[in-house]
This record gives structure tokens, C-alpha cells and sequence, in this order.
């Protein structure tokens, strides 16, 4: 079915496919596994002990791959665009890509180093991948209110930058509550200490890691009507 999409939209269709499937799987073979509560656990929580972290770690690493090609070809698409708008300055556009690329770097972080195993390497991955992405996805929401209304349509528009201020806002929360846990450990229970800390950083953690998943599903119809040529040419000396 994605391979039937117009356009190159199967590719951030993938992208919020797979990212979705890697937190539920992990999810599901952590908790089954007893390594974790189902009561809303860190996302990292769900990929520290085998078997779910080989799991955790191959797809989050596929979905940082997929991520950085969804943010290319979206640069690539703003500048096609501006070509003939002139919506935005090629600078901005590329800043954003860089940041949007710093995001996926610290996804990679994430995944490759382990919560348990190098606490505080991960910790500045999962810092470098949330932070970028909300700065990312808020800079897309202002972007696309400039491609309007000829690239884009108001009600799009509202739709980005209404995940971005909910990713944004539990973005705040989410590190202000894990800075007061005094321990590192994935096997939270209701009622011990630094518990609600973990608990209510745990929630925001989720609200803005789907935030992300949620503003790339609004990237399929734009990738719609956009396509990928690769041209090559042969000199004769």
C-alpha cells in the first residue's frame, strides 16, 4: 500500500509507521517480560534489557534513517517551491534541516547507547532528539504559514502548530520532572520515592514523542504531488 502512494508520501507514511511500531513492540515485550510496569513507563524503559533493546535499538535506529530522509526531501520541497514563491529564505530553510538532523543524530544516540549501560551519553541523545525535534517541527509550522495559502492550506497550517505548542509545553514539564529523579532505574512502582516525578515525566515524554509522529503524518499529502529524479550524464573527452 505505501509503495501505491503518489509522489514520495510513502516515505514519511513509513516513517510514522515504523517509529509506531518501535515503541509498541518494545513496549509490549518489555512489559510481557516483567522488565517494566505498564503504567506508562519511560520510552527508553521499554528498550534497556534483552530481548526488547535489540529490538528497540534496531528499529529506533531505522526510524532516525527514515527521519533524516523525510527532513531532506522536505528541504528539497521548500526550496522547489520557493523557486517560484519566494515564501522563505534559503538560509532558513536550511537551518532547519540541520537542526531537524541533530534530532535524528540524537535518536541515534539513544538507540545505540543504552539507559542502564551509559546513563548519561543517553541522556544528552535523548536531550539532543527531543529538544531538535521541537524546535524542528515549530519551525515547519512557521514555514508552512509563509508557503500559504498557495502551498499549503490554513487548516494544515493550524494543525502543525497546534502539535507544536502541545510538544512544546510537555517538552518543559518532561525535562523539569526528570531533573528531580535522584535514581536510574526502569522498574518504577506506584508509591516509592521520586515516583510521580518519574510518572509525570514519563507522560510528557510520550505526548511529545507521538507530537513528532503526529506532525510528520501531516507531511503525506504535501509529499503527494512531489517527486525525485535522478539524472545522470556521461561526458565524452
Amino acid at each position: 500500500m505505501l509503495c501505491c502512494m503518489p509522489g514520495v508520501a510513502f516515505v514519511p507514511a513509513l516513517l510514522v509507521s515504523w517509529s509506531s511500531a518501535a515503541f509498541i513492540i518494545s513496549y509490549v515485550i518489555a512489559v510481557l517480560a516483567g522488565h517494566v510496569e505498564p503504567l506508562v513507563p519511560y520510552i527508553s524503559d521499554t528498550g534497556t534489557k534483552p530481548p526488547e533493546s535489540g529490538v528497540f535499538g534496531f528499529m529506533i535506529n531505522i526510524s532516525a534513517l527514515l527521519a533524516a530522509i523525510t527532513m531532506y526531501i522536505r528541504y528539497l520541497l521548500i526550496e522547489k517551491q520557493n523557486e517560484s514563491s519566494h515564501f522563505v529564505r534559503s538560509s532558513c530553510n536550511m537551518f532547519t534541516l540541520c537542526i531537524g538532523l541533530m534530532g535524528c543524530t540524537g535518536m541515534g544516540i539513544v538507540a545505540t547507547f543504552q539507559e542502564l549501560a551509559v546513563p548519561s551519553v543517553h541522556d544528552i541523545g535523548a536531550l539532543v532528539a527531543f529538544g531538535s525535534g521541537v524546535v524542528y517541527i515549530t519551525l515547519q509550522s512557521i514555514i508552512s504559514y509563509k508557503s500559504c495559502p498557495r502551498w499549503n492550506t490554513y487548516f494544515v497550517c493550524h494543525i502543525r502548530m497546534a502539535i507544536s505548542v502541545i510538544s512544546c509545553i510537555a517538552f518543559i514539564p518532561m525535562i523539569v520532572f526528570a531533573s528531580k529523579i535522584s535514581m536510574t532505574k526502569i522498574d518504577w512502582t506506584p508509591g516509592e520515592k521520586d515516583y510521580t516525578y518519574h510518572f509525570m515525566s514519563a507522560i510528557c515524554e510520550w505526548t511529545v514523542a507521538f507530537g513528532f509522529i503526529f506532525f510528520f503524518l501531516t507531511f503525506i499529502r504535501d509529499f503527494q504531488g512531489f517527486s525525485l529524479r535522478i539524472s545522470t550524464e556521461i561526458h565524452e573527452d
